[in-house]
């Protein structure tokens, strides 16, 4: 296992500009198998579940990278507030406002990322823009000291459409860039686009993506209990 799971990292790794950052997606996969990919090199990892997470977390070395990139739970963000790295999937100013609140408890400031609807499919979530800067242009948000927000993130439709998929793509790169020009113009740390998974993250490349989600083309199949 050691060395397939070695074997597709590298694989990918010669793919990715040196300007991709790759998240590897363990969510219901064994310690094992991140303890493989952890002594092939990687340092990022992607959990979807509070629970997991916390599980997960005192098991592996102090230098993983963890990431939240499953919908997040106001209620859940105390557990997780101490040593999380990004937290992806933020769409609503509640939840910010739980994110700063738990980071000043452990003086920290916790980085997020702005999730956009762009999918054509009702069973994904996020922000519309104009939703985004409702949030951002408010006062409530100004006074946020201890929640960063770094960029955006977005999930293509589940399509063997390409062109539709790279739509899709564009129109989140569009969406960063008028943040960027309007609410962040000269904040260096706004620089992430999360988009692009196993199936799909070279088209999300093409598209101007800075950080891809791939679990199953490292690990395998997903595991559900």
């Amino acid at each position: 296992m050691t060395t397939s799971i070695a074997k597709n990292l590298l694989n990918i790794k010669q793919y990715l500009p040196t300007e991709v950052t790759l998240v590897a997606v363990s969510k219901t996969k064994p310690l094992a198998d991140l303890q493989d990919s952890y002594d092939a090199g990687q340092r990022v990892f992607g959990e979807n579940k509070v629970q997991e997470l916390r599980e997960k977390e005192p098991a592996m070395p102090k230098d993983v990278q963890w990431h939240m990139i499953g919908h997040m739970q106001s209620n859940k963000v105390k557990y997780i507030a101490a040593y999380i790295d990004l937290i992806h999937g933020v769409e609503s100013i509640k939840l910010l406002k739980e994110i700063n609140k738990q980071a000043a408890k452990n003086n920290r400031v916790i980085k997020v990322l702005l999730q956009f609807y762009i999918a054509n499919e009702t069973t994904k979530f996020g922000l519309q823009l104009d939703e985004a800067k409702e949030i951002l242009s408010s006062a409530e948000f100004k006074d946020f000291q201890n929640v960063q927000v770094a960029g955006v993130m977005g999930m293509a439709s589940n399509t063997e459409d390409k062109e539709q998929v790279l739509k899709e793509f564009q129109s989140l790169k569009s969406i960063f860039n008028t943040l960027k020009t309007n609410h962040f113009p000269s904040e260096d740390y706004f620089k992430e686009i999360s988009m692009g998974m196993s199936g799909d993250y070279k088209i999300a490349i093409e598209a101007g993506s800075t950080m891809i989600r791939v679990g199953s083309s490292i690990f395998g199949k997903r595991n559900y209990v």
